[in-house]
């Protein structure tokens, strides 16, 4: 079944069920216990060619990726959560 609201067939099209229902795993049964970029990372490469090329759905995970490594940088370096600011490339 595709339903493109609450099940769109990108995110349902995993093998992957749950040992011990039985139950399809969807990519959000994960991605909702992940922050929203390690969360958005997940989803890309879950995906991936699914819905858009291979090569973009990565350059999209890559730029969540990158936006939370200067996130966790900064936490580190001033010990404070970050304020928001996406930065073009992780740069």
């Amino acid at each position: 079944m595709n339903d493109p609201v609450n099940h769109p067939k990108h995110y349902t099209s995993s093998k992957a069920c749950c040992s011990g229902c039985g139950k399809p795993i969807e990519c959000i049964d994960i991605t909702r216990h992940m922050n929203f970029n390690i969360g958005n990372v997940f989803k890309y490469l879950w995906r991936m060619g699914m819905k858009d090329s291979k090569l973009q759905e990565i350059k999209k995970a890559q730029w969540y990726l990158n936006d939370e490594v200067n996130r966790v940088h900064y936490e580190l370096d001033f010990h404070e959560p970050a304020p928001y600011e996406q930065k073009e490339n992780g740069k």
